[in-house]
């Protein structure tokens, strides 16, 4: 009796994580819609204040009903603000001003390079990895895949188009340096996940608070759509989503969890077509499906003769890759 309800238990805890798991997916993916439609009535450095300041307060009010305890580590919260700097502040930025040139379908799929970018930094700047051949080979191969989504025989005539695409792969390039930080740096402090999220986020708040007059103070023009994507981004995509993205990368581990990244792209251009009317070009979706070629290289998922591997426990609780 004891064994069936242990089992009955465990079933309810592995679909509850795969419902978060599909949810987050759906919500990041929603992330660049929002965005797009917050554009029509505020400003690029609004918009990115905006969910920053919606996250923060909501991962807070977790914190605070859960009575979490902070770190009291000086060099904990040092490190903390370097990633709310690189995996918060700069790619929000990034990715809310080159949405004002871009469709948020090829931006969606823009995000799904961050763990090509994470490879190349774990690899090259913090040397917390070595990589193999095939490994390096599913680099090369994703990077093929972003030149196909950029397209460069059309001509590169360096239109705000193609500096907006640029700036994308700059965020998802912090997205990078930002997971390979913590794996360097912050792998073993003992804050709980959503202490993790909360700092990161919350920090990236009071950087944002601080830059109010240079970036939030502009005209706005606000409507019930605006207004509902600003909260929907904020309140739930930087912040209830960051805590069934914790639970999902607790139960899974990163490699399973970090699959998230293959659901954002498709929620991303599904939404675009469908609500936007965004135009889908053959070339974005053919590079789409190369980058995740060179992911699976990349992660070594397609070595079909390596056994499975247990998750590093090492991994701090923020390693799985994040959308936006």
């Amino acid at each position: 009796m004891t064994t069936t309800l242990q089992a009955d238990r465990a079933t309810g805890s592995n679909f509850s994580i795969a419902v978060q798991f599909v949810l987050c997916g759906i919500v990041w993916g929603s992330s660049f819609l929002f965005m797009k439609v917050a554009l029509t009535g505020i400003s690029p450095g609004q918009v990115a204040w905006s969910r920053l300041i919606l996250g923060g307060l909501t991962l807070g009010l977790f914190v605070a009903l859960r009575r979490d305890p902070l770190p009291r580590s000086v060099k904990i919260w040092l490190h903390m603000t370097v990633l709310a700097i690189s995996f918060c502040v700069v790619p929000f930025l990034l990715f809310s001003w080159a949405q004002q040139h871009v469709t948020s379908g090829l931006a969606s799929i823009y995000n799904a390079t961050t763990p090509i970018m994470t490879a190349i930094m774990a690899w090259a700047v913090f040397r917390v990895e070595k990589l193999k051949p095939m490994q390096i080979t599913g680099i090369i191969v994703g990077v093929l895949g972003v030149m196909v989504i950029i397209a460069p025989w059309q001509g590169l005539d360096f239109s705000q188009s193609l500096v907006a695409q640029l700036a994308i792969l700059g965020a998802t390039a912090c997205y990078g340096f930002s997971l390979a930080y913590m794996r360097r740096f912050v792998a073993n402090t003992g804050m709980s996940a959503l202490v993790f999220s909360f700092l990161n986020i919350g920090i990236g708040a009071v950087i944002m608070a601080a830059l109010t007059p240079f970036i939030a103070l502009t005209p706005v023009r606000l409507d019930i759509w605006i207004v509902g994507s600003v909260i929907l981004l904020g309140c739930l995509g930087t912040g209830v989503a960051y805590i069934w993205n914790q639970n999902t990368l607790r139960a899974w581990g990163p490699t399973r969890a970090s699959t998230v990244t293959y659901i954002t792209p498709v929620v991303g251009v599904a939404l675009g077509i469908l609500i936007l009317g965004e135009e889908l070009h053959w070339n974005e979706p053919v590079g789409a499906l190369v980058v995740f070629v060179g992911i699976l290289l990349a992660q070594n998922r397609l070595n079909l003769t390596r056994r499975a591997v247990a998750p590093d426990p090492g991994s701090p609780p923020s390693s799985a890759r994040r959308p936006d």
